[in-house]
């Protein structure tokens, strides 16, 4: 499926290496102030060629938004957005078209559909989380609207760990000053080495990053299925190179005791509140109030310099890849607005269906 959401519904359409990429948003009230230059400065923190740690493709990523907003307001109606493709290089993708690369998508595709577009990975490319930051955009403004700041920073790239503990959103934004999008200063010199290393020697690393999101209500979410920590696992998981996803302390609760992990109840300023947040915001699928906090264990980049076995599709022969072409050598600078996005998304569309939104025009 290309769309996510019941209330707030985001289609991303496109291809790397086609005319151009975007999105779809519906669902959206009408009031909203939405304009071309806010969503550009989203897109601007995943584009590619933004330092010597990522990819040197050098897409401008000029978004253009052709529905849904007039005179600066959301209409109510569908938000059609489109970014062209403009520096692509398909040249290399043609001696590949049936020799699947290690770690990509290419032979889940084509077993599944047979017809694909090989340029670049075409729908499964890391591209098409274009259309994921321009919809998450949409996202965050209606969340910021409320009060509610989505934002996030990377905490870990190849062992290397930040020490770097936030209180408030004002907080995290010290990751807008790094290459790497980490806070730590100390660490983000040593991530970026460490990148740099990679790259020199054909290698990709991967790591994790962190999404918080600030001031959500108590009572946001459901039960059971559509708990609102279980969506929001669906929408992180769903980003190409997201291999897991952790809710507050994650995989450390079972080395924790009951009474460790246990968020003790009290009361603030007359509002019942949890002392602590072990749980990451969230009880039994339904937010408690706290910040919510969601990481992401993100893959080493696929595409490497070094030689790799594969198979020819056809032939079905044993061959060796060597892969060309222009890649990041680390993604984690690049997935943190991705992250951002997809957690945006889901609590936009969590605030609408829970009744804390109006679906139809904001006060």
């Amino acid at each position: 499926m290309n769309t996510y959401g019941k209330m707030f519904r985001v289609t991303t359409w496109g291809e790397s290496h086609g005319l151009a990429i975007g999105a779809i948003v519906d669902g959206c009230p009408s009031g909203l102030i939405i304009t071309p230059e806010y969503v550009q400065k989203e897109l601007d923190m995943r584009r590619p060629g933004q330092s010597e740690v990522t990819t040197s493709r050098t897409e401008k990523d000029t978004v253009e938004i052709l529905s849904g907003v007039f005179e600066g307001k959301t209409l109510g109606t569908p938000i059609s957005m489109l970014v062209r493709n403009e520096d692509t290089d398909s040249s290399f993708y043609e001696q590949i078209r049936y020799v699947p690369r290690p770690g990509h998508a290419d032979y889940t595709y084509f077993v599944k559909y047979g017809h694909r577009d090989h340029r670049g990975g075409g729908r499964s490319s890391a591209r098409e989380t274009v259309g994921r930051v321009a919809a998450g955009a949409i996202a965050k403004r209606l969340l910021e609207y409320f009060g509610i700041w989505v934002l996030g920073h990377v905490v870990e790239i190849h062992g290397i760990k930040s020490n770097f503990v936030f209180e408030t959103p004002e907080d995290l934004r010290a990751a807008e000053m790094s290459i790497v999008r980490c806070c730590d200063p100390d660490a983000s010199a040593q991530m970026e080495e460490c990148i740099k290393r990679a790259k020199m020697i054909g290698e990709s690393v991967g790591g994790i990053a962190e999404v918080v999101a600030f001031n959500v209500p108590a009572g946001v979410g459901e039960p059971v299925f559509d708990k609102l920590d279980a969506e929001l696992a669906k929408a992180l998981m769903s980003i190409g190179a997201v291999k897991g996803v952790e809710i507050g302390v994650g995989f450390k609760s079972v080395t924790l005791t009951g009474s460790q992990m246990n968020d003790e109840f009290a009361v603030n300023a007359g509002i019942i509140e949890t002392a602590s947040n072990r749980t990451g915001g969230i009880l039994g699928g339904i937010s408690t109030g706290k910040p919510i906090v969601c990481r992401v264990a993100v893959k080493p980049t696929s595409s490497i310099a070094k030689p790799q076995k594969s198979v020819h599709l056809k032939t079905k022969e044993e061959v060796e890849l060597t892969i060309a072409g222009r890649h990041d050598p680390c993604i984690l600078p690049r997935v943190v607005p991705v992250a951002e996005s997809m957690v945006a998304i889901v609590l936009a569309d969590f605030m609408i269906r829970g009744g804390f939104i109006d679906p139809v025009k904001l006060e």
